[in-house]
Formats: structure tokens, C-alpha cells, sequence
């Protein structure tokens, strides 16, 4: 695979980046194993500094941080510097909490005379990371600042489309003062991935992408029984029940389903709504997202940014024509578009019934489908009626209400009065095919240790 700069403002290609020889892959993972031996060994104050010192750094550096990830896959620059902070708050939040989470664990006894036992958290050792390009510092930040703190040590495969990026992250863990070989970006083929997901040094694999990446990467780690953790795509539930604030319930809708130009695995790509309120929740939304601004990502005055290539400007292109063609109501809102650019007007989808392929489909750009619900169990229906199983909310005045609701839908998350969001302090995870395992606070930094029993046991005491 190529890995290349190419500005979706522009379109234009501005640098291309070889790929990694075999020879430094192989010094990558001597250098990671050398490097987890001892790091492993150091104290979580040592690593605290380093976790600490990253997000100091990124801090300090924002704009230029930020301007990265505006080049490279064209992020409103205002939404950029929010990922940048993101990332230095989950390097901070490892900073302060990792020891705590990681605190041996005493278990009962049945008879404590007999003896004492406990669970302690010890760090397996190498770990691929392979991450997307939509939040190209968050995706590798909240793998790396648990994992790192854990003690194990980490290798990175990153989207062939944000190298500098990539190569960002490297820079930063180096000026933090991670030891030689404790984190490594590399820019490996699709044979070398597989290669390095064999190596006996590496224990894991944390990948967050697409389902069909996911299967593959899974099998491969599975034929080395090797722990993995599979973040995938999503197709979040928007459900709006009919007591709800209609009003900042829109606003909401508008931006879950349009930030980060809508390429968000937990963007609300799927808008419930209850009949008696369905007609004018679409013409409302109809009228906020016509308010939306396409243009230079770095205008501050723009809000609908381009999409991360031309090709995805043409896969989301080629989603819409058959969800049409199968019997959808397309309706393109009307926006100024810049002639040059990888950008794509919003759509809103309507009619879309269960023979429709778009409903088992995710579509990762701006486009939003409709639903009308009789009443809300059949709003729970069709948020359900879905293979994935990622993030949702529900909008209603009665926040115990929308408490019940949440529980009786299938997903890892699902938000009550707010679109599915991202926290350092909060967990983000999925199931069906979303994958699987959690990432961030205490379940994320324990995904990859072992949880090893040590039990004394009284030499006397009975077998």
C-alpha cells in the first residue's frame, strides 16, 4: 500500500512515504522486546511523567499538532485542535490513574487462616496497533497511553493516508521521553501486518477500522492465540421520543450525524423519531443542516469539511445510488460546494425499508436516514434491527425514561439527551459487529495484562 499526503481540500498528493523494509521491521520489534524488558520493570511514577509530559507537549504545540490532522484528512481545524486536546487528556487521565487501576486486588478466602490471595496486573508484552484516519491522534492516544502505562510496549500501523500524522506520534513519545523501541510507527504492506501479528514477541493486537479488516487481523491473531481488541463500524441510533426538547434535540441531530464531516464510527447515522413528532423533526432538521457551511477547513466560519478522499467521496456516492435503487427516498440539501475537493453534499434518506441493503450498511459521510416510529417500542425495534451494535441516544424530558429505553438497546454505549461522544473518562466500545473489548479508563488499560493469581497457602492446610 502506498502511504501519501493528500489534501482533500485540494486534492492535490503532497508527499509520498516508502514503505518499511523488512529490515526495519525486524529492528522495530528486537528494539519494542528489548525496550518492554525493561520497561516493564519501571514505576508507574516513571511512566506517569512520560504519560504527563505528552500531553504537556501537545498542549504546548496545539496549532501545530492540529494542522496536521486538517492536512492530512481534512478536519475542520476548530474540530482538530478538539482532538488534539482529547488525546492530551487521555494522556493525562493514564498520568493519574493508571496506578490505581492497576492496584493488586485481594479475593476473599474462604478461611483465612489458610491463606491470603490476590489478582495482580502484569503487562503481556508487544502489541500491534492498527488505527484508522478519522481521528488520527485519539485512535493511536487511546491505545497507547493505557497501554504504555500498563508497561507493555507498542508497535503502530497507521491509515496509508495520515503518514505525518503517524510519524507525529512518534516524534511526540520520543520528546516525552519514552525509552528507544517502547513505540514505534512503522509503514508496513499487508504481508508485513501479517508478519508482524506472527512474531512470537508479539502478544496483542488492538485494531480500530473496518469489519473486513477486522476479520482478517482477528483470524491471523487467532492462529497465534493472541489476545485482540476489534473497534469497528457503526450505524448509531438517534431516537427521539415524543416528549422531547424538539428544539436543541435538532441541534444535536445536526451535529451527531455532521462533525468530522460525518465520518465518525458513532456519528447518529439513523434518526428514530416518533409519528407525532416525525414531520416536523425532518423539516427542522431539513432547515439546520441547510445552515451548515462547506469550505476551507481552516476557515473558522466553516462547518461541513470534506471528505477524507475523493474515493470515499465516490464510495458514499455509489452507497446512496443503491439505497435509491432499492427503493429510498434521496433528498440532496442544496449547499455551496467548492469546485475542487473531495466534498460531498448531505443527503437525507427516507423510505427506507427493511429489503433495503441500507439497512444492514454504514454510511460514512453525511448522510442520514429517517425513520418514523409508531411509538417507542417500535423505536427500540428498529435501533435493534441493525448488525451493529456501537453507541446510540435517546432525546426525551423524562431522563428516567430515557434511562429505560437505553437499557433495552444492543449496543456498547448509548447516551441519554446527548449524540454518542467521546471522553478520556469514559469507556468506548461495541458489540456485535462492532467488535469487541473496551477502550479507555479502567476496563481499556486491562484489556492487555495478565490478571495473574498469586495465592500463599499455608503449608498445612488441606489440598
Amino acid at each position: 500500500m502506498a502511504y501519501a499526503t493528500t489534501n482533500p481540500f485540494t486534492n492535490e498528493q503532497i508527499k509520498v512515504f516508502p514503505n518499511s523494509t523488512d529490515a526495519e521491521i525486524d529492528t522495530a520489534l528486537d528494539k519494542a522486546h528489548a525496550a518492554f524488558l525493561s520497561w516493564r520493570e519501571t514505576s508507574f511514577a516513571e511512566r506517569a511523567k512520560v504519560m504527563q509530559n505528552a500531553a504537556d507537549i501537545l498542549r504546548r504545540d496545539m496549532d501545530a499538532y492540529s494542522k496536521l490532522l486538517t492536512l492530512e484528512m481534512g478536519k475542520v481545524f476548530g474540530e482538530a485542535k478538539a482532538e488534539t486536546e482529547l488525546s492530551a487528556a487521555i494522556f493525562e487521565y493514564y498520568a493519574k490513574n493508571a496506578e490505581k487501576l492497576l492496584v493488586p486486588e485481594a479475593l476473599p478466602v474462604a478461611d483465612a487462616a489458610e491463606g491470603r490471595a490476590q489478582i495482580i496486573h502484569q503487562p503481556l508484552g508487544i502489541l500491534l496497533a492498527i488505527e484508522p484516519w478519522n481521528f488520527p491522534f485519539y485512535q493511536v492516544a487511546r491505545i497507547i497511553a493505557p497501554q504504555l502505562s500498563a508497561g507493555n510496549t507498542i508497535v503502530l500501523k497507521h491509515a496509508s493516508n495520515v503518514p505525518q500524522c503517524a510519524a507525529a506520534m512518534d516524534k511526540l513519545m520520543v520528546e516525552a521521553g519514552l525509552p528507544d523501541g517502547a513505540f514505534r510507527n512503522l509503514f508496513p504492506s499487508h504481508a508485513q501486518v501479517s508478519r508482524i501479528i506472527a512474531d512470537h514477541r508479539v502478544r496483542g493486537v488492538a485494531l480500530t477500522g473496518s469489519e473486513g479488516a477486522g476479520a482478517k487481523v482477528a483470524s491471523e491473531a487467532g492462529q497465534g492465540l493472541k489476545k485482540c481488541t476489534m473497534e469497528l463500524g457503526g450505524a448509531d441510533a438517534f431516537i427521539v421520543l415524543e416528549d422531547a426538547d424538539l428544539e436543541k434535540t435538532v441541534k444535536w441531530a445536526v451535529f451527531g450525524r455532521h462533525w468530522n464531516a460525518g465520518q465518525v464510527c458513532v456519528s447518529s447515522k439513523r434518526m428514530i423519531v416518533v409519528d407525532s413528532i416525525y414531520d416536523e423533526f425532518l423539516s427542522r432538521y431539513r432547515e439546520g443542516v441547510a445552515k451548515l457551511k462547506m469550505g476551507d477547513p481552516m476557515d473558522p466560519s466553516t462547518t461541513l469539511a470534506p471528505l477524507s478522499s475523493q474515493g470515499a467521496v465516490d464510495s458514499l456516492r455509489e452507497q446512496v445510488e443503491g439505497a435509491v435503487k432499492a427503493g429510498a427516498k434521496s433528498e440532496e440539501i442544496p449547499l455551496d460546494m467548492p469546485n475542487a475537493g473531495a466534498f460531498f453534499r448531505p443527503v437525507i434518506l427516507t423510505e427506507v425499508d427493511q429489503a433495503n441493503p441500507a439497512m444492514r450498511e454504514e454510511f460514512f459521510g453525511p448522510v442520514s436516514m429517517l425513520f418514523r416510529a409508531k411509538d417507542e417500542d417500535e423505536a427500540v425495534r428498529i435501533a435493534n434491527d441493525s448488525p451493529y451494535g456501537l453507541g446510540g441516544s435517546v432525546f426525551t424530558k423524562d431522563e428516567a425514561r430515557g434511562e429505560r429505553v437505553a437499557k433495552r438497546i444492543e449496543t456498547g454505549m448509548v447516551f441519554v439527551n446527548h449524540p454518542t461522544m467521546v471522553k478520556a473518562d469514559l469507556p468506548f466500545g461495541g458489540v456485535l459487529r462492532s467488535g469487541y473489548g473496551r477502550e479507555l479508563v479502567g476496563l481499556g488499560i486491562k484489556e492487555f495484562v495478565n490478571h495473574k493469581l498469586i495465592d500463599v497457602v499455608d503449608i498445612d492446610a488441606p489440598f
